[in-house]
């Protein structure tokens, strides 16, 4: 999943959310279930992911949303080969990248 996020540390739940397309109840609710998802929060108790949090909700929306595993599946598959898991996902992520900037080429030549 190709996920159009600016460059920066921190995100806010609302970003991310939107970034996946989905509700932050859904964000929080995956924060709780996987263990691989580790915001830190600010003063205000407001969560703020990083940019390995957003990487592994890449992996997570990918398996859950995508692949359609449950959510018991997806996190032993996390377990089993996170690397190959995220290998996979970067490169499916470029591919993504490569193909909607040849869209955005296209449409300005038409």
């Amino acid at each position: 999943m190709y996920v159009d996020l600016p460059d920066k540390r921190y995100y806010k739940i609302g970003e991310v959310a939107d970034a996946f397309g989905v509700n932050t109840s859904l964000i929080r609710f995956w924060e709780k279930e996987f263990d691989v998802i580790k915001p830190k929060k600010n003063a205000k108790g407001n969560r703020m992911f990083t940019v390995e949090d957003v990487e592994n909700f890449k992996l997570i929306y990918n398996l859950v949303k995508e692949r359609g595993y449950t959510l018991e599946g997806a996190k032993l598959k996390l377990k089993q080969n996170p690397d190959e898991l995220f290998d996979k996902s970067e490169i499916i992520s470029r591919l993504e990248r490569v193909k909607a900037e040849l869209i955005n080429i296209k449409n300005k030549l038409e």
